[in-house]
């Protein structure tokens, strides 16, 4: 894929970029894919993840109490408990506004490493590392902010996404749709938006304007960026062209699928760069998505 190269015109030192199916195939990578980058705020999806394989382990339910009064797991994950930033305050009543936060995910995950008696971190290391072996990631610091990865563990993470494993898809389904609709609030970066659309640690795109994905992303899209200038997306409405050659690419974990079976309807892109989010970001990123869209969608025998 050409677009993937237009993280060369970026004004960072290093960036690396991969475009995943929904089979788990490569459609297309540029730099370094074994290069190790902070994720920022994009910790919050591998954070959500392992707390939604707890919830089906029986560790804890959604609607069970964790947070500040009257807040829940869910209202954590979906950033309505009304917690602030980073300083474990209360701002706003539980359910009544969008207040994205790390320190919820901080309490998600301080009740989760309670109830099942394993630290958050082993949690995930064993229950969503090491299964989609992605064992150049390190998940330390905050369950907010604080791990750090590689584009090729990320695309393993992100062909999880679309095809899950480790989660009922009916698990996953819930997670990224919207939970407490038409809450508003502040999209970090972009503003305030009403409404800030979000699911269970999942961003939602919605009609969101401006926004980091693309204008051709469908509402549906799901993801999540980090400050440190990282990115990633799942577009389940996006449509895949038939080019052979292409279509023949191996999976995030080095298989050649069976693509006369593949589906046609799904997409992932993952960006990781060296340089934090600023007003660079918020003009490369949605072109770079838009091409990889229109890329993908023209790709014909």
């Amino acid at each position: 894929m050409d677009s993937v190269r237009m993280i060369e015109q970026w004004p960072v030192e290093n960036a690396a970029a991969t475009v995943v199916a929904p089979d788990g195939r490569i459609l297309g990578s540029h730099g370094n894919l074994d290069q190790v980058f902070p994720l920022a705020s994009v910790t919050k999806l591998l954070t959500a993840y392992a707390a939604l394989i707890a919830v089906e382990e029986g560790v804890a339910e959604l609607d069970d109490p964790a947070g500040p009064e009257g807040s829940t797991v869910r209202h954590l994950l979906a950033h309505a408990s009304g917690l602030n930033l980073n300083d474990h305050t209360t701002i706003a009543p539980a359910g009544k506004r969008r207040v994205y936060s790390s320190a919820g995910f901080e309490e998600l995950a301080d009740q989760l490493a309670k109830l099942s008696g394993i630290a958050f971190a082993d949690y995930v290391r064993d229950g969503l590392l090491a299964p989609l072996g992605m064992t150049s990631t390190v998940f330390e610091g905050s369950p907010g902010h604080g791990a750090s990865s590689t584009v090729n563990d990320l695309a393993r993470f992100a062909a999880e996404l679309q095809h899950p494993t480790l989660l009922d898809p009916s698990t996953l389904g819930t997670a990224t749709e919207v939970a407490f609709p038409g809450l508003v609030g502040v999209l970090p970066g972009y503003g305030r938006q009403d409404p800030n659309d979000w699911g269970l640690g999942f961003e939602i795109r919605g009609h969101k304007s401006p926004h980091w994905t693309g204008s051709q992303n469908s509402p549906r899209t799901f993801g999540h960026f980090g400050q440190s200038g990282t990115f990633l997306w799942v577009d389940p409405d996006a449509e895949l062209g038939t080019t052979p050659g292409i279509l023949d690419t191996p999976d995030a974990a080095g298989a050649t699928p069976n693509t006369e079976a593949s589906p046609r309807t799904g997409l992932a892109c993952v960006a990781l760069t060296d340089r934090d989010f600023g007003d660079w970001a918020i003009e490369a990123w949605p072109a770079f998505s838009d091409a990889v869209l229109t890329e993908v969608q023209h790709l014909r025998p």
